[in-house]
């Protein structure tokens, strides 16, 4: 997967006319183009910046039927994503395990509601379930999570869901397009759509952030899949256009692993803002989170509030022996949701539906908004359906739901932190056979190999430090600080792959050290 080349696509045939062009390279716009292209279509992703660089890197790292949708009776969702979670599992198993959840249960709480609730949801999962949720005792629920606090707990409700690496099956996915001749750019702006004479959207006017050359593009159809972004293009096509989604925020603080003492999770289903709050093993460390907070502007790099901060540590340390301070936390990320708008008085986000939506405009630009990662093959296919109706392709079946996707491999090792690259694992382990030094690891506080940074640029379409460090390995996210020191090593290496200078070196490490700074969790300010 190189960049030069799929550039070339679009540069050297201007009058190329692409069956769909998809805007939004995170979890929608990559499944929209494995489904497009997979049904034979000729197709084109664009992508503003990296893959899955927004919301779409920045998720709990679940695989889920959405437990909290139950509880507010939205059971079509509940069961289309139970659905699409065990055909997740089941196309990249590298990618997607399962992970027993524990519901730990104190006398203020209705348990028998849980264990009723936990039912249902296996019933609704059928032979996709991933094994019986089951109340358990007292004693079972320390051995379980040794270090929950034990005054007033009852007992607990052991469940099963997935859990995944949310960026690494972005680019996988993103290999699924090029493997079947999909082209996909990214570092590729749309700055505009043009109309042909009765007004209807026949192509976009791209801007090349690498080479700063400007194309324009020919297309049956184009498919808005920009996430908390989509009211921009929807304003390219109609300036008067209404405002669509609103963006919710979700925070999650990243501790060491020593504070959740167990293989499995923490669901926490009362909050003080009524969401349910989940402290996931991840990578040898813990993801605590998430928040639910309407902002009013998308950002590509959000930033956590201070009260959201507060309210994951607060809850957190409720429930854990060790409570978790400032200090403690090795890395904070906040992504953005795009939900459905609302009206201007309505606050509350619990109740926004997460349900996906299709709207295709006067000019026939479709987008499509909201759904979640779970979800993302079966938003692909819908809006492929309306993207080959809207531009009269032929009609082809969907083959998506058991397709393996690419790195696909059955039996790996767990441990062994290469394990993600299912099947490129190979190609990197060769790396280290032909140069020893690259088997080295960047940093003693983390596993990833100076080989992991090579396969990045060659195969991975990876152009700056950042992509690397927060999205090809998960350094940013599993600790700021350390991916700091990793920086420079990092640039080194990118540089000799893509012939790059000393200045490049220096500006890459000058820019992934200011944005790794809003990782970092700041002493109290006062």
């Amino acid at each position: 997967m190189r960049r030069e080349i799929m550039v070339k696509a679009i540069k050297d045939n201007p009058d190329k006319v692409w069956d769909t062009v998809v805007i939004g390279g995170g979890a929608t716009g990559l499944g929209t183009a494995v489904e497009s292209v997979t049904r034979g279509y000729e197709t084109l992703l664009l992508e503003q910046a990296d893959f899955s660089k927004g919301t779409s890197s920045r998720s709990t790292k679940l695989v889920h039927g959405g437990v909290r949708y139950l509880a507010q009776g939205d059971i079509s969702l509940v069961l289309e994503a139970l659905h699409e979670r065990g055909l997740l599992r089941q196309n990249a198993p590298h990618l997607v395990k399962d992970l027993a959840f524990v519901i730990p249960i104190y006398e203020w709480w209705d348990g028998p509601f849980y264990a009723v609730g936990m039912k249902v949801y296996d019933m609704m999962a059928g032979k996709l379930g991933l094994g019986p949720s089951v109340r358990i005792s007292k004693e079972e629920t320390l051995k379980a999570i040794p270090n929950i606090k034990k005054k007033g707990l009852r007992g607990g409700v052991i469940y099963y869901d997935g859990q995944f690496d949310d960026s690494r099956l972005a680019i996988n996915l993103a290999q699924t397009i090029s493997k079947n001749n999909g082209t996909i750019i990214n570092y590729m702006k749309v700055t505009n759509l043009t109309k042909n004479d009765i007004g209807l959207v026949d192509g976009l006017v791209v801007y090349d952030i690498e080479s700063e050359k400007e194309y324009k593009i020919k297309a049956k159809v184009v498919v808005n899949a920009t996430g908390v972004f989509v009211d921009d293009v929807l304003k390219m096509d109609d300036p008067k256009a209404k405002k669509t989604t609103r963006p919710s925020q979700g925070v999650h603080v990243v501790l060491d692993k020593e504070f959740l003492q167990s293989k499995s999770a923490i669901m926490i289903p009362k909050t003080d803002d009524g969401r349910v709050l989940f402290a996931v093993p991840w990578h040898n460390r813990v993801v605590v989170g998430t928040t639910d907070t309407l902002v009013d502007d998308a950002s590509l790099e959000p930033r956590a509030l201070e009260k959201e901060i507060e309210f994951i540590l607060k809850t957190a340390g409720r429930y854990l022996t060790r409570a978790p301070k400032r200090k403690d936390v090795l890395s904070i990320f906040a992504g953005l949701r795009p939900l459905a708008a609302v009206e201007e008085n309505d606050q509350s986000t619990k109740e926004i539906s997460r349900n996906h939506k299709i709207l295709v405009s006067l000019s026939g630009l479709v987008t499509i908004t909201g759904g979640k990662w779970t979800t993302y093959r079966k938003m692909g296919e819908d809006a492929v359906d309306k993207a080959s109706l809207v531009a009269g392709l032929e009609e082809k079946q969907c083959i998506t739901k058991n397709m393996p996707i690419h790195g696909y491999v059955k039996n790996f090792d767990p441990d062994d932190h290469l394990h993600v690259y299912g099947s490129d694992r190979l190609g990197i382990l060769q790396l280290i056979e032909e140069n020893p030094d690259m088997g080295k690891q960047l940093h003693e506080s983390l596993e990833f190999t100076k080989a992991e940074v090579v396969w990045a640029v060659r195969e991975e379409m990876a152009r700056k430090v950042e992509d690397v460090l927060a999205r090809r390995v998960r350094a940013l996210y599993l600790d700021a600080r350390v991916s700091m020191e990793m920086a420079e090593k990092v640039a080194v290496i990118m540089a000799k792959e893509l012939g790059k200078d000393k200045n490049w070196i220096k500006h890459e490490v000058k820019e992934f050290k200011a944005l790794a700074e809003g990782y970092i969790l700041k002493k109290h300010k006062h």
